[in-house]
């Protein structure tokens, strides 16, 4: 594992993209924390099947309606 900041990592992203697809993992650190991670991607062999939650996922009847103090906001009631 590859550790790094952003501003080294901005100044060499073509060689830690070499060091990931040869199966390294880079962490990208700011101020001394690690807030990303570089891994290979690895594509799903899985195929996807839309549809699949058909009937599992319900919208309410009224969900394009704005409730009155949002769309006042909003500027979309009339006065």
């Amino acid at each position: 594992m590859l550790i790094t900041n952003i501003t080294e990592a901005k100044a060499q992203l073509s060689a830690l993209i070499e060091k990931v697809m040869s199966g390294q993992e880079v962490i990208i650190g700011k101020a001394g924390k690690p807030v990303a991670r570089l891994v290979r991607y690895e594509q799903s062999d899985k195929q996807r099947h839309p549809g699949a939650l058909q009937g599992k996922i319900k919208i309410s009847d009224d969900f394009d309606e704005l409730p009155a103090d949002i769309a006042e906001a909003f500027g979309m009631t009339e006065l």
